[in-house]
């Protein structure tokens, strides 16, 4: 089935209905060979086809987006860390947001490169997780530091309880996904970065529409997000899913780590802005 999700439909075998097949060995003696000493002694050599012996997996699709999340996290901490205190250093904001736009800069750029390219580079992943720590310590730390009382604490227990209550829904409600379904989710994140995108240009000239401020649009920009950062969740366990039952290649779970790690991303920011905005006096 064809994927209209640019970050899957670079995927080997994902428009397949069904595994990939191998030919089998021969077994007629008679078209069976000695060779000479100086020939290769392989199996292509007897009449054999060797069949890859990686295929993608749950426990490999776990291993790689544990990998990718926890590498984020590390870097986020990291990034909290060396970056100076916003309450003792007064040069501290413009270090600190300087990291979030150089972060959240380069893992655009990255993200766009992971989601395009036809062979997945699982360094181009780590990569993009790396930048995405940096912009997400830095951020969190300034939403610290402004409302405080646990808010990226509460942000990240949120993360993990939306994806592990998506996963139970996809499962015992056995959600299928659509092509229209696919097509909508699609259209709606590009969409929503195109806005983003629109929001960070007009602030360069001193004006913006609030999309990412504290009010009423900012609130609804964010639950919107939110909420369309579940339904990329949603088909992201679908790829894994239809990914398993092809029989992709085990590099394909670096895929649908990136994938997973993007949508938690994705959740974790516009959750961290809700309990921002909820927390205003």
């Amino acid at each position: 089935m064809q994927s209209n999700n640019p970050i899957f439909n670079r995927a080997e075998g994902f428009q397949r209905g069904g595994a990939q097949t191998y030919a089998a060995p021969q077994s007629d003696p008679s078209t069976w060979s000695l060779g000479s000493p100086n020939d290769p002694q392989t199996p292509a050599d007897y009449g054999f086809v060797t069949e890859p012996t990686s295929r993608m997996t749950i426990d490999s699709v776990v291993q790689k987006t544990g990998i990718s999340v926890g590498l984020v996290i590390l870097t986020a901490l990291a990034t909290w860390i060396l970056t100076p205190d916003l309450r003792a250093d007064a040069d501290a904001i413009g270090v600190i947001g300087g990291a979030v736009m150089l972060g959240a800069g380069l893992a655009f750029i990255l993200s766009l490169v992971n989601s395009f390219k036809r062979v997945i580079s699982p360094a181009l992943v780590l990569a993009f997780a790396v930048a995405e720590g940096v912009a997400l310590g830095a951020l969190s730390k300034l939403f610290d530091a402004q409302f405080g009382e646990g808010i990226v604490t509460n942000a990240v227990l949120g993360t993990f309880a939306a994806f592990a209550g998506t996963l139970v829904a996809y499962k015992v409600l056995n959600i299928q996904v659509g092509d229209k379904f696919r097509r909508g989710v699609v259209a709606a994140m590009f969409g929503m970065v195109g806005l983003g995108l629109m929001e960070m240009v007009l602030r360069f000239f001193n004006a913006d529409i609030g999309l990412f401020g504290f009010g009423a649009l900012g609130l609804l920009f964010a639950v919107a997000g939110l909420v369309l950062g579940i339904f990329m969740l949603i088909m992201d366990f679908d790829f894994v899913e239809r990914g398993i039952a092809n029989g992709l290649p085990e590099r394909e779970s670096w895929r649908a780590a990136f994938a997973m790690t993007v949508s938690l991303v994705w959740i974790y920011t516009n959750l961290l802005r809700i309990l921002a905005i909820f927390s205003q006096d």
